[in-house]
């Protein structure tokens, strides 16, 4: 060992205590803002169904659909690959895992309608259709046909409207209790939110119930719809999505973006109303940033193009909306809205594409980083916790196996999810 060098220092203790004693309140605040990622599975997409449509085999019956427009439209791999523009090399992998998928778990995330999917009813029959959604969600689970993400998104607390929205919560949660329970993927929608006060008076809701029935406090999130432009620039010019998250004192799970209120809120017209619009990006860049850290999850808005009549239209319809996906993946905007059946064989094939293009590279550098062998690339511990935030996501959506992704990198999904969780301290390359 070389000659030690002589350390010296000016500052007494106290100065340090006197810094941490002022900083503590901060250090308080950046815990309770911005815990980060949860850790749990996000859905690729979330499909919405109007809660007089809700049938049984609702779920089932979106997978033979969408599994029958693929048989009709784009019958084999290169067919498929033909149509989207999927690299030679994957189109194989990723048919295959297409027809996996919606025969086996053709919907991650299901949201039954209250809002503008199923308008409005006398009160007597939106009683009856949430304590009926409640059943059948109650009755999904216990036959193993539930999709892992399932909910309701009721109408929205503006005066109106508010007190049927607080009734279809009331009976829709009250229902799955006495059923058996809540669901572990329960998933709430608020939508048309234009102020936070809305945001916090749906969290002391929820409140009320959890202590009505005795649940764990905080039991209880709800997403919260993007849709109006007071949500994303209040009047004294700040972000209002901001204070959303904030106002739902810890409950938020997830902000979405309304594509077509939100566009037609700001004058644009019918056929430019799309989630690429520079004012959908303007948007989603917003909830993106006052997102970011908290835990709070961005999911991206739909398209109305579907996908049906003639094999012509169909692929026209198709590359719409895979371009539309692949674009907000490249954005990190990695859940969308899905609104009909002829849509869930694009967002796979462009989900699965998109995974499975970033495998080598991702795989490649994670191993580089662990291992400190360097590359053309010299990465940071925040990049590796992107690269293995790739990894797990692809593995959670079923387009990467466990298998590769460790054959490639070394790692165990263990390993991996140590790297990709931000809430703990990225492990080093000497300890991974």
């Amino acid at each position: 060992m070389g000659q030690q060098e002589k350390v010296a220092t000016s500052l007494a203790d106290t100065v340090g205590e006197r810094i941490g004693a002022f900083l503590a309140p901060v250090d308080a605040e950046l815990a309770r803002r911005y815990p980060g990622d949860p850790g749990t599975r996000q859905p690729v997409h979330t499909v919405y169904v109007p809660a007089d449509l809700l049938a049984p085999d609702t779920v089932r019956s979106w997978g033979e659909q969408a599994l029958a427009a693929l048989d009709e439209h784009a019958p084999s791999a290169t067919a498929l690959a033909a149509v989207l523009g999927i690299p030679a090399e994957l189109a194989a992998p990723v048919h295959e895992r297409v027809r996996a998928k919606l025969a086996n778990e053709p919907v991650e995330d299901l949201r039954v309608d209250f809002e503008d999917g199923y308008g409005l009813r006398p009160d007597v029959q939106e009683d009856q259709a949430a304590a009926r959604a409640a059943r059948l969600v109650r009755e999904a689970l216990a036959d193993g046909t539930n999709p892992p993400y399932t909910g309701i998104r009721v109408k929205c607390l503006e005066a109106g409207v508010r007190d049927r929205s607080l009734r279809t919560t009331d009976i829709f949660l009250s229902g799955l209790l006495e059923h058996g329970g809540l669901p572990e993927g329960l998933v709430l929608t608020l939508p048309k939110v234009t102020y936070a006060e809305q945001v916090s008076a749906f969290a002391t809701l929820l409140e009320a119930f959890e202590t009505t029935r005795g649940l764990r406090p905080g039991r209880l999130g709800f997403e919260i719809q993007i849709e109006t432009s007071q949500a994303v620039l209040a009047s004294d010019g700040t972000a209002t999505v901001a204070r959303m998250i904030g106002a739902a004192r810890g409950r938020a799970t997830g902000l979405h973006y309304g594509t077509f209120d939100y566009s037609a809120g700001l004058g644009i017209c019918a056929a430019h109303q799309s989630s690429d619009h520079p004012a959908a990006d303007h948007a989603k860049a917003v909830m993106q940033v006052a997102a970011a850290g908290t835990g709070v999850r961005v999911c991206d808005g739909s398209t109305n193009v579907l996908p049906v009549g003639t094999t012509d239209r169909v692929h026209e319809a198709w590359r719409h909306h895979y371009g539309l996906t692949r674009r907000a993946l490249a954005r990190a905007y990695y859940q969308g809205w899905d609104m009909h059946p002829g849509h869930l064989p694009t967002r796979y094939a462009a989900v699965f594409t998109f995974y499975r293009e970033g495998l080598d590279t991702a795989a490649a550098r994670l191993k580089a980083y662990v291992a400190r062998t360097g590359g053309d690339v010299m990465d940071e511990p925040a990049t590796a916790k992107a690269l293995a935030g790739h990894l797990v996501r692809g593995l959670d959506c079923g387009a990467l196996d466990a298998e590769e992704v460790t054959a490639r990198t070394g790692l165990t999904r263990a390993d991996l999810d140590a790297f990709a969780l931000p809430r703990s301290p990225a492990p080093s390359a000497a300890t991974a």
